[in-house]
Order: C-alpha cells, then structure tokens, then sequence
C-alpha cells in the first residue's frame, strides 16, 4: 500500500492542461529537491554560520578592536619608531577605514614573527588576537566546502549544488502563475493560513524571492569546485580557458615559470642596484600611494623582505554605487619610486570576477549589509528542502 502510494507522488500523472514542459519541470523538482535536501541543507545551515566569521572575531577581541577616538593617529613612521625601540622590525601594517578601530601590525624580532592590534592614539600595543574560535569556524568551513568527507564529500557536495541549480530554475517554472490575476497571490505569503497552506506559500514565494541570489551563490560555489565551471565563466567574460590538455597546460606553467622567473630577476637586480639608496620613509611611501590612489579606504602596508625588495600598497576601494570593496594594489622600490600598479577597474572582466570570486560568493563583497542579506537568502535556501519535504510528505500520507 505504502508503496504504491510512494510511486503515486514520485510519478504522477500529468494533469488536464498541464503542458508537457511544466509536468516535466515538476517531476525533477520532486526528484532532485529529494535527492538533494540533506546537502542543501547542511550546505546552507553551514554557509549561515560562517557568513559571520569576522564579526565573531571582532566580537571576542572587542577590547582590542574597538578604540575610544582621542587626539591624532600615529603616523607609520612613528608606529615603525616605536616598535624598534623595543627590537621590533615592522613587516606590515593594516589601517582601517574606521578611526574607531585600531590598527593591525605585524613584525619580527629575533627571527621569530608575531603580529597583534595596536592603539594608534596611545602608542599602545594592545596584545594579540582571540582565536579560541578558529577551530570552529575551520570545521564549519570543512562541512560548507566538503561535508567533512574530504574530495568524497566535495564531490557529492558539487552534485547536489548542480541539482539546486536545477531546482532553482524548475521551481521558477512552476512559480509562474497561469493567469495574471494569480500574479499577487504568488507573491504573497498568507501569514494567518492553515499550516500547509502557510508551508506552501513559504516554499513558494520565498523561493521566488530567494532563486537569483541563491543562484548566484550556487554557481559561485561552483566555481571553485568544478574546472569546467571556472572555464565557463572565464570564457562567457571574454577570458582564456584554463586548459586540461597536459601538453597545453606543461606549455602554460613554463610561461608562468618564466614571468615569476623574470619578475625574481627584476627584483634581484633592483635589491642590488639600489642597496646604497637611502630607504625612503613609510610616511613618504604613504604619501605617494595616496596621490595615486586618493580615496580614504582600509589600507595595508606591507614593507621590503628578504623575498620582495618592494613595498607594497592594498587600498579596498569603496567609492563607488554599489560600496562594493575592490581592491587596488601598487607597489614602489626602495627609493619610493613607483614599480606597478593594478587598479581593479583596469582588469578585464574574467580578472575582474577571479579576484572577487570568494567574497562574491560569501556575501563580503558590500560589508556587513551583504553578509546579512546573504544569511537571509541562505536561510532560505535552508528552508526550502525542510518545506518542500512537509509538502511532498503530507501529499504522500494522503495518498496523492
């Protein structure tokens, strides 16, 4: 009895006027969404919690991150001063947009690294980070990316997300009203209804509000799962294929080889000619990075090392409609002279999209506005297996 019940809501009947296309469309959404429920799920419910990463981080070192705004910032070259004073070699330095957040510096001392927060209105270091949550977020990151089963699970993982794909489109078919009197109705969810039709309309309508930004995340999630995802994309924004052919691809790494091999002698060569050059000043440096690039923006500074002779300038650029942060990045010698630049709006599309393919797909891309509303539409990307499954399940114990 229950089985032939079972067969009876995997394969219906088609409908009187249903077209072929849409009896089509509902059979795969059933089975997909099936198949694939517990994935999305664990994908979705997992991606929630990491979507907040940083802000837990921020939370747990608020002492440290989080300053009372008094007087004037130190400048580089003072935080540098300070620092040495206590034999203390300054490799990097990250200043926030914000003033009310406190600077990160990362140094050596004794062939040992180290790196913490630093109060630029005292002088004071203020210690290094928390990071008993680390552990945690890894484990989320695992069972996001992996399921916790390593390339096994990344595997079924790129199954089940190609499925959601699929489901997304299919339910966007069956969302479609059959008249335009209908159209409202589609769009509203009747809060005060029946609990099955309240499941309905949950799965319905916030479906349809959630399927292009799921979407969007789903194949950004593809992107770094399948090559041929990566080649898709890179190819449809005008870039060159990332090639599988084993003579094709020995020919490319020779071509990288030989840029980082030239790029080693370039550098080599301006360590050397430049070592009686006086090293200019990190406010100098400072300076010159901001007639380039003169916007306010969380900037990071790295300083010459014994594998880069130069400096290096990161600006995350937010001026712009959408205030998505892009990066821009140039690099100076030891005089302060300028070596390259690689501004983000100068990138061809298919780089554009390379360099912003993670925080695309985890909502960092605008800050925190983006993360909330990527854990919104990830809820419900959450939510819709668990609804789908109550509604296929009370069409099932009713017997169709």
């Amino acid at each position: 009895m229950k089985s032939s019940r079972l067969k009876k809501t995997l394969l219906r009947k088609r409908r009187k006027n249903e077209s072929r296309f849409k009896y089509v469309m509902a059979v795969v959404h059933l089975w997909f969404g099936l198949l694939s429920a517990i994935v999305i799920i664990v994908v979705c419910l997992s991606g929630c919690v990491y979507a907040f990463k940083n802000q837990f981080t921020d939370l747990l070192n608020r002492d440290k991150v989080f300053l009372s705004v008094s007087g004037s910032a130190k400048s580089p070259d003072e935080i540098q001063q300070m620092l040495a004073q206590e034999d203390k070699v300054l490799s990097s330095l990250v200043i926030p947009e914000q003033s009310g957040r406190s600077y990160v510096v990362a140094y050596s001392r004794d062939d040992a690294g180290g790196a913490g927060y630093f109060n630029q209105y005292t002088g004071k270091e203020l210690g290094s980070g928390d990071v008993s949550m680390n552990r945690f977020f890894e484990i989320i990151l695992d069972i996001h990316k992996n399921l916790g089963m390593g390339n096994v699970g990344r595997q079924i993982n790129g199954v089940a997300v190609l499925m959601f794909c699929v489901l997304l489109f299919s339910g966007f078919i069956l969302w479609i009203p059959k008249k335009l009197k209908h159209l409202k109705q589609a769009l509203t969810v009747k809060v005060n209804a029946k609990f099955h039709r309240l499941n309905y309309d949950l799965h319905n309508t916030m479906g349809f509000y959630a399927c292009i930004l799921l979407l969007f995340m789903a194949v950004t999630g593809l992107y770094v799962t399948y090559p041929w995802m990566k080649n898709a994309l890179i190819i449809s924004m005008g870039g060159e294929p990332i090639s599988n052919n084993a003579a094709a691809a020995s020919a490319e790494e020779d071509n990288a080889f030989d840029d980082i091999f030239n790029d080693m002698l370039s550098r080599q060569k301006e360590k050397n000619s430049l070592k009686e050059e006086k090293t200019a000043s990190l406010n100098q440096i400072m300076a010159a990075a901001d007639k380039i690039l003169p916007y306010k923006a969380s900037t990071t500074l790295e300083l010459p090392n014994k594998e880069n002779p130069r400096f290096v300038v990161t600006k995350i650029n937010t001026d712009n409609w959408l205030g998505a942060m892009l990066p821009d990045q140039i690099t100076f010698d030891k005089t302060g002279e300028l070596k390259s630049k690689e501004l983000f709006w100068e990138k061809p599309l298919d780089k554009k999209f390379t360099s912003l393919a993670k925080p695309l797909h985890t909502g960092e891309i605008l800050g925190l506005k983006s993360i909330i509303l990527y854990f919104i539409i990830c809820f419900i990307g959450f939510s819709l297996p668990v609804t789908g499954f109550i509604f296929w399940f009370n069409k099932f114990r009713k017997g169709g």
